[in-house]
């Protein structure tokens, strides 16, 4: 029956008229005066995990307002936060589920500098570089406008570097964009940009994100490529504003796999210096995370490094770097994710510091302000190749430009990746930068997986199935992006792993584990183990599944059943393998059953023949940022 106000049952109505009579203590259940109950206020872990990009261009970057790029700052953050806005192309375009934050990346060489052309600034319009590029664009000749752009910039020279006022105007607004944008507890707006070397057409990128407001933002001008292309700059830069302004930022590497070897190398770029104690130090301490997927292609492992990994060749670009350059065998081992961070144990043996020591996000490097991320709504790189017929959307040249078919990478071989997945207790830009600074994050490839790890030395099988599970694994363990050292006596490292399928997508193929060490001779060794399986398959002997999950990909409709894999994976697990003595890393990779990739979506939506270079289904993933562990002895 309807509940209705007025009837009070007697006992209650009893109660109510005699509980003033009662004393506090009579009550019962009351607590004793020195106890209190009010848990959540209490809790200081975090419960929630945020998804975002922290990779995204607006016309504000000139590789992009240049050749077509319409929308700016706001058009990103209103897309972001689930508006319907219009494509560059004249397309409506929503995401099906709003982002819980976003950077606005673009990039500080030349900044603005079409946005400010298509306003006439005054201050532009008065330098010969703005007139030139004017007079092409009044003249109906935006590629001709291009090309001035682009050989400004490839001759190394800042065209606009004695009017820095330009640049002020355009971070100005992108900041000013951010702060409304902003909303505390329901969306964040990063403010952010990014740094742009590209020595020899060598990829050095990195995303620079600030931690505070437009305040303290707006006392500096982006740093640029144009200033130096070396790192070590920009930290010793990032370094300066940290120290004048007591605000904190961080930089974000990406595409290593399009660097030749620079990302990870062995040697400083400039003085071509053995890595020290001194750069290791900085270059962990700027640098806490690693763009390990996107869509210039995957950076987590490659085949060639990885042998025994099956799964390693996903999404990959490995013909060569942005320009016509071709790559080499031995380029690859600086170049990769999972390579990079066995490496860094080596560092750390000798140096005592790890200069390679991430946790691991993934990101969009969109160039049309809008991100997304699912193969079925995937928008391109730039405005040309934006959702289109268009022989342009499969075929257009993206990487290896300038070069010939063997080192070229088309459009078609882009992938929809990725997101940015924060740990944290609140949306707020303090709560989300500190747990990007704590590692606490981990990257997918434009799937919105739920995955948690935590490592220690006292868990049990037990402890999965807790009701206070995060409470428990944070008071007795790590998370992922922490460290573990100095193994008690006869104690193992042991591994609670819980990972939920994305509602709105597809189940889960398998959870693994892997494995980075040390050897007793000192050699940086990897190890893959299947930790939880799904349709009640079997792990081997040696830690391996050898039963594929499957395929329900119908290629013709550009459609998947979930009726393989499972909504939820678990696990428990111990390194049988561990040495107390041995530095290690460990991190989750969280597999999907296999999807269409965008490029079905594409040949079915529009009626257009599929690229078969390209696969046709692809398996979706996870990789959690690294668990560490140290030996006793290092400090």
């Amino acid at each position: 029956m309807p509940f209705n106000k007025h009837v009070i049952p007697a006992t209650v109505g009893a109660l109510l008229l005699t509980s003033s009579a009662l004393a506090y203590d009579d009550v019962p259940g009351a607590l004793p005066g020195d106890r209190h109950y009010s848990p959540y206020p209490e809790q200081n872990y975090p419960n929630r995990v945020f998804f975002g990009d922290t990779h995204c261009h607006t016309s504000y970057s000139a590789d992009a307002g240049m050749i077509g790029n319409r929308l700016g700052p706001d058009e990103a953050y209103r897309f972001a936060k689930g508006e319907t806005v219009t494509s560059s192309t004249g397309l409506p375009a929503r995401l099906a589920r709003p982002l819980d934050f976003l950077v606005v990346s673009d990039h500080a060489e030349n900044l603005g500098l079409a946005p400010l052309l298509a306003d006439k600034d005054e201050t532009l319009m008065a330098t010969e570089f703005g007139q030139k590029l004017n007079a092409a664009l009044d003249a109906g000749d935006p590629a001709g406008a291009w090309k001035i752009w682009s050989d400004g910039k490839a001759s190394g020279k800042d065209p606009l570097a004695d009017h820095p006022e330009i640049y002020r105007t355009a971070w100005s607004r992108i900041t000013e964009a951010a702060e409304a944008h902003n909303d505390p507890g329901s969306f964040t707006a990063f403010i952010g940009f990014e740094w742009t070397s590209n020595p020899g057409k060598n990829n050095l990128h990195r995303n620079v994100i600030f931690r505070g407001g437009k305040e303290k933002a707006d006392t500096i001008i982006p740093f640029s490529n144009y200033d130096s292309f070396d790192p070590e700059d920009l930290w010793a830069w990032m370094a300066a504003f940290a120290e004048k302004t007591g605000d904190r930022v961080l930089a974000i590497p990406h595409n290593g796999n399009l660097s030749n070897g620079l990302m990870f190398d062995d040697v400083t770029l400039t003085e071509k210096k053995p890595l020290d104690r001194d750069y290791a130090e900085r270059r962990a301490r700027w640098e806490p995370l690693y763009e390990v997927t996107q869509m210039k292609g995957d950076g987590e492992a490659h085949p060639f490094l990885s042998a025994d990994d099956e799964l390693a060749d996903f999404e990959t670009w490995d013909k060569g770097q942005l320009g016509p350059a071709p790559k080499s065998k031995d380029m690859l081992p600086k170049e990769y994710a999972r390579e990079a961070l066995k490496r860094g144990l080596a560092y750390e043996a000798r140096l005592g510091i790890n200069p390679f020591k991430f946790g691991m996000v993934g990101s969009t490097d969109t160039h049309t302000s809008l991100s997304t991320t699912t193969e079925d709504n995937f928008f391109g790189k730039v405005a040309a190749v934006e959702p289109t017929a268009d022989p342009i959307r499969f075929d257009e040249t993206v990487g290896g430009i300038g070069g010939d078919a063997s080192v070229a990478q088309y459009a078609r071989e882009t992938s929809a990746s990725g997101l940015a997945a924060i740990w944290a207790r609140e949306n707020t830009r303090e709560a989300l930068w500190d747990a990007m600074a704590r590692k606490e994050v981990y990257a997918t490839t434009g799937t919105r997986i739920r995955v948690r790890v935590f490592g220690g030395f006292d868990f049990g099988p037990e402890d999965l199935q807790r009701s206070d599970f995060a409470a428990h694994a944070y008071g007795n363990g790590v998370p992922m992006g922490g460290d573990l050292s100095a193994a008690p006596e006869g104690k193992t490292p042991a591994f609670l792993v819980q990972a939920l399928r994305d509602p709105d997508g597809a189940n889960l193929d398998r959870l693994q584990t892997v494995k980075g060490w040390l050897d007793a001779e000192g050699k940086p060794r990897e190890q893959i183990y299947d930790i939880a399986v799904s349709d009640g398959r079997s792990i081997g002997p040696d830690g391996r599944c050898k039963e594929p999950v499957g395929n329900t990909v119908n290629v013709e409709k550009a459609t998947y059943r979930n009726a393989i894999g499972d909504a939820v994976l678990g696990a428990y697990w111990q390194d049988p393998e561990f040495d107390p003595a041995q530095r290690a890393f460990y991190y989750v990779r969280v597999l999907e059953i296999p999807t269409p990739r965008w490029t079905t979506y594409d040949a079915k939506f529009f009626g257009v023949k599929r690229p078969e270079d390209v696969p046709a289904s692809i398996q979706e993933r996870a990789y959690t940022s690294p668990i560490w562990y140290t030996p006793r002895e290092s400090t």
